[in-house]
């Protein structure tokens, strides 16, 4: 069974809630945090992928190719994830992202 795009705009914004309350207990500096952030905005990332293409583009257009580069980069990073492109995209691109999921 497929899951509705409100489904999965819902698990995305279940793992930026949980993404808020890592940052809130301590600095995207401590290697900790950062592994929990990078690995719910991945999760988020990946979830709004699996909403139709309809939706992606009417919500990103052409932004999502950068926002799933983002999760690239953290899903592939294997050994080594930029934690200042963390820090960068929590605190720039990730207020837009979550407003646009609100929607």
């Amino acid at each position: 069974m497929s899951r509705s795009d409100a489904e999965l705009v819902s698990d995305a914004l279940d793992h930026i809630e949980a993404l808020k309350r890592h940052v809130a207990r301590s600095d995207v500096g401590d290697e900790i945090v950062a592994d929990a952030v990078s690995l719910r905005l991945a999760s988020a990332i990946e979830s709004v992928s699996q909403t139709s293409a309809t939706f992606r583009e009417e919500t990103f257009g052409d932004d999502w190719k950068v926002i799933w580069a983002t999760r690239n980069r953290i899903a592939h990073g294997y050994a080594h994830v930029d934690i200042q492109l963390i820090i960068d995209t929590v605190a720039n691109d990730l207020p837009e992202f979550e407003r646009k999921l609100r929607r």
